[in-house]
């Protein structure tokens, strides 16, 4: 990876590229957050308690399938593009299952469910062109602050579930449907911001390699499997979102069965929110100051602690604040996993490799969150939230193999960068 002239005109289309980036993932966490937090009960309004979980389902399979076209898009015509078409597809998801609503159709719901996940697409790959915006030497700050951005819009997102009710009831439409109306207009404005102040060039990488044709995403993939260092984040990525899926939907239902309030749900999943997001600077000043690779593997650490302290809270019938506890670990230890794998990715040193290797780990991630939130209910029911933990635990030895492996490739003669160096400390 070249990195870019320091000239002043790079530095101010860098900084206006990140606030750009913040704003439009703000609008897009908006966006999630408001139609996201009743998606399940429309989908149960329309088809029964059966199909309640299908349409979250369906959300997330709908962001595993765009993520690795829009990283297609990017590589041939620019992250702006990308990530406006990213905001259009979900704005008119969103306007699908406003139209389901009125018409009373399951099918169309989850067609339109199926568009309005691309958003989460769009966000996801909002933090790579965050790292283009910047120096190598900033980048992790910057995937990081992006990242954070999406705070705000899950926690202001689920609150304007009343009103926007209220809004789509006086609008005439069905009750639970008016939250999408609030979709639709973040959605939209998210892919004006991107169409209209985005930069229209890429800041990193610049120069004679950017004009090779991009891999596929399956010939991305293989590459990275040939390359350790690159295999190590793909997998970091997929099982650190797969060990936060698995845990955190079963978190509710574990608190309620044992005779937790609904209040005290809503504390500890907040809770848990706030630990996936909150600390991302943090974690990406550390990439910036001692390497993604060390953030990564801390990750793995904390998440491996959650599963240890969710194991114990499982144990006993009074055990609020060690559920607590143990929900927030485990989104800090999600956090730094997803910057230090991130920053793995953005650092692959091969330029038509980098971008459709970013796409299918995202997919990849969607879909690993997807297959935990399937396995979620029968492991909980089978064998409570001490199994469920130990299944979270037992998830972490596909990567920290693959860090092993990365390891030893480094030490071993004839050892090649596929990507580039960490920072010397």
């Amino acid at each position: 990876m070249s990195a870019p002239t320091d000239t002043s005109d790079q530095t101010v289309h860098g900084r206006r590229g990140l606030v750009v980036l913040v704003l439009s993932n703000l609008l897009g966490g908006v966006g999630v957050a408001s139609g996201v937090a009743v998606g399940g009960l429309l989908a149960e309004a329309l088809g029964g308690t059966a199909m309640a979980g299908l349409g979250q389902a369906t959300s997330v399979l709908g962001a595993a399938v765009a993520a690795v076209p829009l990283a297609g898009v990017a590589a041939a015509r620019g992250r702006r593009t990308a990530l406006a078409l990213g905001y259009v597809v979900a704005t008119v998801g969103a306007v699908v299952v406003l139209l389901a609503a009125v018409t009373a159709q399951l099918w169309l719901l989850l067609v339109g469910l199926g568009l309005f996940g691309v958003s989460t697409a769009a966000n996801l790959q909002s933090r790579y062109a965050a790292a283009e915006q910047s120096t190598v030497a900033a980048r992790g700050r910057a995937m990081s602050v992006v990242i954070w951005a999406t705070t705000v819009g899950a926690v202001a997102g689920p609150n304007l579930t009343a009103p926007g009710d209220r809004v789509g009831l006086s609008l005439g439409l069905p009750p639970l449907a008016g939250p999408y109306v609030f979709s639709v207009v973040a959605f939209a404005l998210g892919a004006l911001v991107v169409a209209l102040l985005f930069p229209s060039r890429r800041l990193v990488g610049e120069g004679r390699a950017e004009t090779r044709p991009a891999l596929r995403a399956g010939a991305a993939l293989r590459w990275a499997g040939r390359h350790p260092e690159a295999r190590f984040a793909v997998v970091v990525v997929a099982c650190a979102h797969a060990v936060m899926v698995l845990v955190m939907v079963m978190t509710p239902v574990h608190m309620t069965h044992r005779g937790m309030s609904l209040e005290l749900v809503g504390v500890v999943i907040s809770l848990h929110v706030l630990g996936m997001y909150a600390l991302s600077p943090v974690f990406g000043a550390a990439v910036d100051r001692w390497g993604a690779r060390p953030v990564a593997w801390l990750g793995l650490a904390v998440l491996g602690v959650a599963a240890v302290l969710g194991y114990l809270a499982g144990g006993g019938h009074d055990r609020t604040v060690l559920t607590a506890v143990a929900l927030t670990v485990l989104g800090v230890g999600w956090s730094a996993s997803l910057v230090g794998g991130s920053a793995h990715l953005v650092a692959v040193t091969s330029e038509e490799v980098r971008v459709p290797l970013q796409g299918v780990t995202d997919a990849g991630m969607s879909y690993a969150g997807a297959a935990a939130a399937a396995l979620a209910g029968p492991v909980l029911a089978w064998g409570g939230f001490e199994a469920l933990n130990v299944g979270a635990a037992l998830l972490l030895v596909p990567p920290a193999v693959a860090g092993l492996l990365a390891a030893r490739s480094r030490r071993g003669p004839g050892a090649t960068a596929a990507v580039a160096p960490e920072p010397a400390g």
